[in-house]
Parts: C-alpha cells; sequence; structure tokens
C-alpha cells in the first residue's frame, strides 16, 4: 500500500475500480462452451500464472476443492454441470461481497482525508485486511473456475494427437496416419502429488506441427502448454502458420461437428476456437496489430466460413473490434511527447540542410522553440521560484554547442515564456522535491512505458542489435534499419514486433539526463546536492520494487565522467553508501532470472524490472541449440524461456498508484528530452565545477617555487 495513494487494496485503485468491477461481474456472469453451434464468450486466454507455474498452478487444494463441487452428500455422484452451477453462484456472491466492501473502502477513505478522526484511522488497515482476503477468494475461485473449463472441455488424448494433423482434408478421425511418436517426444517423472497416477509424461521435444497438434492434448491447458506456446512459438514457426494451422482444424471440423460434445471432430472445432481467442486475447499487439495481412487472412475466414454457420464468428469479430480499439487507445495516450519526438526527428534533418550557417545564439534560440513547440509543454514556475530564475538570467548555459540544435523556419517569433522559464529554472527545481516525491513520478513515467510492452518482445533480441553492457541501442539508428540478420533466433519471414527498443533507448535517455543534470551544475554546492539526490530517488526506488528506474539512475551516476567529478570527495558518507548498495542491487538482478518471483511479495507489491537485465536474461537462455539431433524442437528449453518472460505480464498486473503530479512529470519529460541526446564529456568541459580546482594562491605559490629553482640553476 502506497502512502499516498488512494489504494483500495493491493492492485485496486479508486481510479481503476469501476473497470476493475466491470470485469469482476463480466467474469462472474460467464457461463461455459457447450455447443459448436454458439458457444458462450468467456476469456480463454490462461494469463502468466499458467506459464510461470505450469500444471502447479493448480494445487491439491484446488483439485480437493473442485472433488467437493456439486455434492450435497458424499454419497451424490459428481456432476459437471452441477459444479459449474454452485461455482458461478459462488464467485457472483463474492464478488458481489468484495465490489461492496470497496465502495465502502472509499467512502471511509475519504472521510478519513476531511476528519482524519482516529476512528476512521483504526478501521483502514483492518478493512484493507478484509479486502485481501476477499480479493484471494475471489480469485481463488475464478482458478477454481478455469480449472474446471480447461480439464472438463474439449480436449482430445494423445493417441488421437496425429489425427488432428491429418484431418485437414478427411471427414473421421478414426484413423491415425502417423505414430505420436514421430511427433512428439516425452520423458516419464515420478507420480506428481495432485495426480492419482503412478507417473506422468511431460513433454520434452517436438517437431512443429507435432508441438500445434499438442494443444489439442486434454491437459494442455492445466500443464501450462498453451500460454507457454503463445509466447515462444514463433522460435519454430511463423504467425501466419499458426494462424493457417488453426483455420484448417476449423475448416475440417465446423460443418462436421455435432452438438454431443463427446466427438472428436466437436472437441477439435471448439479447442481451436479456444485457441484462436486466447491468442487474440494476449497476443493481439504483438503479432496481429502489426501484420496486417495475418489480421485481414483472419477477419476474411471468420466472416465467409465461419459467421455463417456460427455465431461465434460474430464474437470473434468483435473481440478483434476490441482489441484493435484497446490498441488504438493505447497508442492515443502515449505522452504527446514520443510522438512530437518522431516528427522532430524529421524536421531537424531538413532544417539543419538549411540552416548550418546560422550563429550559435540564434540556432539555439531556435532550438528552444521548436522543442517546445514540439513538447506541447505548459510548465508554470511556482510563486517560490522567482529568486531561482532571476539567478539563472545572469548566467547562460555555453552548452548549445552540445545540445540538438533544429532549426526553426521564423527566428523572429517569440519563444513561449511558459518553456523560457523551465529552461532557466534548470536543476533547481531538482531540489525543490523530495526524493520520494521524485522517486514516485518517475516511477508512474517508467510504469506508462513498461505496461505497453509484452513478454514477446525481450525474445529474440540479439537480432535487434541488444547486447551487454548497456550498449544496446544505438541512437543513430531507427528501429526500422536495425538489420535482423545478425543472430536471428526466429524463422526468416516471422514478423516481430521492436518496442524493446524503445524500452531500452527511454532507459538510456533516463541515464543521459541524470549524467547531464550533474555536470551541468555550475556549482560544487549544487553538484553535491543534486549527487546526492539522484542517490536518495534510486534508493527509494529499488526499496519500492521500481528496478528499472533505479538501475537507469546508476547507470548515469557510472558514467565515467560523472565518476570522476571533485563533488564525490565532499558528499556526505552515508549518502555515498547508497552507491554500493545500488551496485549489490544490480548483482542480485543480474544473480538469477526468477530473482524477484520469489515469495509471495509480486503479488501483492508493484515490481518494473530493469528491461535491459531482463533481456540479457533471456539471451542466456537462448544460447545454445534448440533442436536436437533428430530434428525435434527442444520443448523444455522453450518452456523455461516462456517462464522467465512471463514475469512481465505478472508485474503488469499490480501497478503503482501514487497520485500524478502532471506538472512535475512535464518538467521531468522535458529535462530528458532536453538532455537526451547531448554529449556528456563536452557539457562537462562547458563548466569549471566539474574539474579539481587549485586554490590562486597555493598556485601562485608554487610557480614562484619553480621560478626561483629554475633561476638557481642558472647561476
Amino acid at each position: 500500500l502506497q502512502s499516498n495513494a488512494c489504494c483500495i487494496g493491493p492492485g485496486f485503485t479508486e481510479e481503476n475500480t469501476e473497470p476493475e468491477e466491470e470485469t469482476i461481474i463480466k467474469i462472474a456472469g460467464n457461463s461455459y462452451l457447450v455447443s459448436p453451434n454458439l458457444p458462450d464468450f468467456n476469456s480463454c486466454s490462461p494469463g502468466w500464472s499458467s506459464a510461470f507455474y505450469g500444471a502447479e498452478c493448480f494445487d491439491s487444494e484446488v483439485h480437493s476443492y473442485v472433488k467437493n463441487l456439486g455434492k450435497q452428500k458424499s454419497s451424490e455422484s459428481q456432476n459437471i454441470d452441477a459444479k459449474k452451477a454452485e461455482l458461478e453462484q459462488l464467485l457472483m456472491m463474492e464478488t458481489k461481497n468484495y465490489r461492496k466492501t470497496i465502495k465502502f473502502y472509499q467512502k471511509l477513505l475519504q472521510k478519513e482525508r476531511r476528519s482524519k478522526g482516529p476512528e476512521t484511522k483504526s478501521m483502514l488497515p483492518k478493512l484493507r485486511g478484509q479486502l485481501q482476503e476477499m480479493k484471494s477468494k475471489v480469485q481463488f475461485l475464478e482458478l477454481v473456475k478455469k480449472y474446471i473449463m480447461y480439464a472438463e472441455q474439449w480436449g482430445v488424448e494423445s493417441c488421437v494427437l496425429p489425427t488432428v494433423i491429418h484431418n485437414r482434408r478427411t471427414d473421421t478421425v478414426d484413423v491415425a496416419p502417423t505414430d505420436e511418436s514421430s511427433l512428439l517426444l516425452y520423458y516419464n517423472t515420478e507420480k506428481h502429488q495432485c495426480n492419482n497416477q503412478n507417473g506422468i509424461r511431460v513433454l520434452q521435444a517436438g517437431t512443429p506441427l507435432g508441438l500445434m497438434a499438442y494443444l489439442y492434448s486434454r491437459n494442455a491447458f492445466l500443464e501450462g502448454y498453451v500460454q507457454q506456446f503463445l509466447y515462444t512459438f514463433r522460435y519454430f514457426c511463423t504467425q501466419e502458420e499458426f494462424l493457417q494451422f488453426l483455420l484448417d482444424r476449423i475448416s475440417s471440423t465446423l460443418s462436421s461437428a455435432s452438438l454431443d460434445p463427446s466427438t472428436s471432430l466437436t472437441k477439435i472445432c471448439n479447442r481451436s476456437f479456444y485457441i484462436l481467442q486466447a491468442w487474440i486475447e494476449d497476443c493481439y499487439s504483438v503479432d496481429f496489430a502489426t501484420n496486417t495481412d495475418l489480421l485481414c487472412t483472419l477477419k476474411d475466414f471468420i466472416s465467409s466460413k465461419v459467421a455463417p454457420l456460427n455465431g461465434y464468428g460474430e464474437r470473434l469479430l468483435s473481440l478483434l473490434e476490441d482489441a484493435s480499439a484497446r490498441k488504438s487507445g493505447s497508442a492515443h495516450q502515449c505522452s504527446s511527447m514520443n510522438k512530437c519526438e518522431e516528427e522532430g526527428e524529421e524536421d531537424r534533418k531538413t532544417l539543419h540542410s538549411l540552416c548550418k550557417k546560422l550563429s550559435e545564439d540564434v540556432s539555439r534560440k531556435a532550438s528552444l522553440h521548436i522543442f517546445f513547440f514540439l513538447q506541447n509543454f505548459n510548465w508554470k514556475l511556482s510563486k517560490g521560484m522567482g529568486p531561482i530564475a532571476q539567478y539563472q538570467r545572469e548566467r547562460l548555459y555555453t552548452t548549445s554547442s552540445v545540445l540538438p540544435k533544429p532549426c526553426y523556419n521564423s527566428f523572429t517569433e517569440e519563444f513561449p515564456v511558459s518553456f523560457a522559464k523551465a529552461d532557466e529554472v534548470g536543476p533547481y527545481l531538482l531540489t525543490e522535491y523530495s526524493a520520494q516525491q521524485l522517486c514516485w513520478q518517475l516511477t508512474l513515467l517508467q510504469q506508462e512505458v513498461f505496461h505497453k510492452c509484452h513478454p514477446v518482445h525481450f525474445l529474440n533480441s540479439r537480432a535487434l542489435g541488444v547486447k551487454d553492457k548497456c550498449v544496446a541501442v544505438q541512437k543513430a539508428v531507427s528501429t526500422e534499419t536495425v538489420s535482423l540478420k545478425v543472430c536471428n533466433l526466429f524463422l526468416s519471414k516471422c514478423i516481430q514486433d521492436q518496442y524493446l527498443l524503445q524500452l531500452l533507448r527511454n532507459a538510456d535517455n533516463i541515464s543521459t539526463w541524470v549524467a547531464a543534470e550533474i555536470v551541468t551544475c555550475h556549482t560544487s554546492k549544487l553538484q553535491v546536492s543534486l549527487l546526492s539526490k539522484f542517490l536518495l530517488i534510486a534508493k527509494c526506488c529499488y526499496e519500492q520494487r521500481n528496478f528499472a528506474t533505479a538501475m537507469q539512475i546508476l547507470a548515469g551516476l557510472e558514467n565515467l565522467i560523472v565518476r570522476q567529478l571533485p563533488a564525490w570527495k565532499i558528499i556526505p558518507a552515508k549518502v555515498a553508501e547508497i552507491m554500493e548498495e545500488l551496485k549489490a542491487v544490480e548483482v542480485f538482478l543480474k544473480s538469477d532470472s526468477l530473482c524477484l518471483m520469489e515469495g509471495e511479495r509480486f503479488k501483492t507489491l508493484p515490481t518494473i524490472p530493469s528491461a535491459h537485465v531482463l533481456a540479457m536474461h533471456v539471451q542466456q537462455l537462448e544460447t545454445g541449440g534448440f533442436t536436437m539431433t533428430n530434428g525435434a524442437h527442444k520443448w523444455t528449453k522453450l518452456r523455461n524461456i516462456a517462464k522467465v518472460v512471463s514475469q512481465v505480464h505478472a508485474f503488469q498486473e499490480n501497478p503503482y498508484t501514487y497520485t500524478p503530479d502532471f506538472k512535475l512529470q512535464t518538467y521531468l519529460r522535458q529535462r530528458i528530452t532536453r538532455f537526451k541526446d547531448a554529449d556528456i564529456s563536452a557539457l562537462a568541459a562547458d563548466n569549471c565545477a566539474n574539474f579539481h580546482q587549485i586554490p590562486a594562491e597555493k598556485h601562485s605559490r608554487k610557480i614562484q617555487d619553480t621560478l626561483r629553482r629554475m633561476k638557481a640553476t642558472f647561476q
């Protein structure tokens, strides 16, 4: 629970209560797929926990709970319909109570803020505990619901899997043309604690067709295979090949499938729909949004083949429209800074070529004008900043030769006053806020870019040029020009979304900003103050589990120029010790790919991992061959990769609930953008505070002593 947030429990805030309630109500009101003609519309995505925990996602408590569902007496037989009915009723009641408690908590929180009475303060902690218990109960019932849906619905036995492959042009599935052993390889394990069998077979490897066919296995969902497959299939097949495989299964079974759920045709048809829907729900942004041909192929097939025969087609089309709207909405919500930066880069290239001979002062002024115009910032100084602004007017930084200098068409226009004042304030505003306040706003800014990423973005990062030692992204190279011939582990025709480069470039910009703010301080006192401030911000960030920003600040402080500053010698010892703490945190993050998933803290506390460290862990898992000597792809290797990247979705489930300070965020965005392409060494060279100063009297005495010695040699 964050101290300054309107928090109503782990993962819930006042601002997002309504959407969350709607989601819960929707889940509670769903029924199950009982007919291929008009199946009810559930969420089919197994979620990150399925990929991370695998078969252990459904523990013995879930098994025993399902076993007792739908039985009024011990002698009564288990009935799947009775189980569903009882579970739906329980889930609806718990959800309703949870929603009421959330609303009561909100009213109590508002009352406490107004009156600050002791009674409400004592009730809030108890109510938070009740909310956590109720949330856990709802999540458990949803897990039970998933188990029933996945265990009881639309799976085939492993001996039938070869017929799934050869079912494209056959009207019957009675004869298996090939042996299962030629498609999939297993290894035996000891008896599972949640299973009554003497032993279970675990998938070890398979051909691309075999791995796609295993999606139809009865236990594919329960084992976590479906979610793991959706994360990693690009290593052995393209999006087009996978889509065609699903569409072929639907085409060959849709017209022949009956209402009897026990027939193989019905199971194959409905499992195909389930997998397709899960794919759209979980990976639309990385597969369909970036590949218009793939999206058009799917829409055309649903419209022409599925919709006329099955009501599920219209719902799939509606799902695609909703996913597209969410993607567009997310893009629209991106800060105007990102859009303006892209437009600004093109403007700079054109305008630079036209204005190379302009004077430095005019170029700097034009740079400021268009920079503000592109960013559309509306920063206004607080009343208490007057003296600082006046002091800054007396001394202008001569860093225009280092910072980007885009030209502007009309140099006679006046610059917006708000931007000029914000630029005049410079780093002084950072000292006016506490380290905790700055930590909160930097965390919200980092969360904004982190929540747009997907686990798939961290795969095959070598092909994007991502390397160790934080030299992953070359600023001069755009995402369109990155060569995929370096070490492409995906199939050559597989389209890869390159959002990871934007994520790493953002991290690099923040590190550069930290270093630039420090080296542009014109006094040693201000430099010590900023060094201490950034160290305290980084400490606050990693304590709040925002490891991304903490590592970005550490990278800025470890800049070669920054580390040689004389200010380090006069910084307080306790503050200087934070540097060693940050290095220890970095070692911890690099030690284990799943170190942040240990224990239960990640389930209740928000977390933002370091994108570069996570990418390096995935690269380590990608090292070595993906195929066995017989050509089968190693599923154990792919499963481990899926487990590591699944933590991205796990962390995104618990957002930070700090109250945003939009003015401070605007200022931070502007400063980060101002210095993102700066040359730190050139900035440092323009500032005398960055050099070890010798007192004038001592320097004069040294010269005199030297002259005296030289004079003595001539006597």
